[in-house]
């Protein structure tokens, strides 16, 4: 399935500004609004431009974008809003539409049930080697989780359920005036249009708590540095009851002494001098299995590159791995002792000669 440049349904240009993109987003959201615009048509505009926002908004997601496209984005975890409904965008971008429409909150949740809990972020640095193969490790998350007095209900043991005077059990309340309204959760029962007669002491009524969580979290072979991945209900818990947000796992990956990489294949560099450069050698350089062996041919010129096959990064989609690339740098000496001097200059004495001996037999086939 084909699927719109984002840039292109935005209306913008790829060196946009972040002003210039919100800008267009608020624009479009306007004139696509489900509340103003109820077409079937003008929803799928709605979250196409959505889904648009949410990447290029971002600026890990965009940078991921612009160097990968869409399929570059999957392999965050990224799948876009095609599943997702209206009401999920108004919570992720309640921000936006408080903006647009001139009131507060969160924008709408889902009509008749709690509010969706927050994402959660949390950044983590690795080892350059652990993110070519991979690692798994437990991280401790600081976050609200279900109260376990209430069990996330909010409400005391044996209180009683009431409805709530706010929204008059609707679980709504509209904003805005003339001919355009909307309608957003309710402040008071977050959308459920019910509330206890008793809260929770302990939580005050949210249905939450802080406290500390570990998550176990797996790095796959092949991971580049500033990927994110996405743990699907595994942020905080929604009020009173409400489903968990996502956790995204934000990954910045330590520079190596030696190495550097580029997509599978790494590259490093060995100096050699010049009579290494002109006879050859066999040298050992650092790679991420332990040290390899490299074999420098006879007669090798200023960065010229050895290429170890096979010893790069393994592919972050299928089998195979990238390969070592050694770049020659030849080293000419800035000072000689008088035998090296010598030594050279016979050299090159001779070389000359050879060469005004092979220019003289050209000549004579030809006199």
């Amino acid at each position: 399935m084909n699927r719109r440049d984002y840039y292109e349904i935005l209306g913008v240009g790829r060196n946009a500004s972040d002003k210039d993109i919100k800008s267009s987003y608020r624009r479009l959201a306007m004139e696509f609004h489900p509340d103003r615009n109820p077409s079937p048509e003008a929803e799928e505009k709605f979250k196409e431009a959505s889904e648009a926002y949410e990447v290029l908004s971002d600026a890990n997601k965009r940078a991921i974008y612009d160097r990968a496209g869409h399929d570059g984005l999957r392999n965050t975890g990224f799948s876009g809003f095609s599943g997702v409904g209206v009401d999920d965008i108004f919570s992720s971008f309640g921000d936006i539409f408080g903006d647009l429409f001139g009131f507060s909150g969160a924008g709408r949740t889902r009509r008749g049930g709690p509010a969706r809990g927050s994402d959660l972020r949390y950044d983590m640095t690795i080892d350059f080697k652990a993110a070519v193969f991979g690692l798994e490790k437990d991280v401790e998350l600081d976050q609200l989780l279900r109260c376990e007095d209430c069990h996330g209900s909010g409400a005391e043991p044996g209180s009683q359920v009431v409805r709530c005077a706010t929204c008059q059990g609707r679980g709504q309340v509209m904003h805005g005036s003339g001919l355009f309204l909307i309608s957003t959760t309710c402040p008071e029962c977050q959308g459920q249009g019910m509330r206890q007669s008793s809260p929770c002491k302990h939580c005050r009524g949210d249905g939450r708590a802080v406290g500390k969580r570990s998550v176990s979290v797996k790095i796959p072979a092949g991971f580049e540095d500033g990927m994110s991945l996405r743990y699907a209900g595994q942020g905080e818990p929604g009020p009173r009851g409400g489903p968990p947000g996502d956790l995204y796992i934000a990954v910045r990956i330590r520079p190596h002494k030696t190495l550097k990489r580029e997509g599978e294949h790494l590259i490093t560099e060995v100096k050699i001098d010049m009579v290494q450069a002109a006879l050859g050698d066999t040298l050992t350089v650092e790679g991420v299995d332990g040290d390899e062996e490299v074999k420098i041919p006879a007669g090798c010129q200023p960065n010229e590159v050895v290429i170890l096959r096979k010893k790069g990064v393994p592919h972050l989609r299928g089998s195979g791995r990238g390969d070592l690339h050694v770049i020659c740098r030849v080293e000419i000496p800035k000072s000689l002792s008088s035998t090296q001097k010598d030594l050279l200059l016979e050299f090159a004495g001779r070389s000359n000669s050879d060469a005004k001996k092979k220019k003289k037999k050209r000549h004579g086939l030809f006199s």
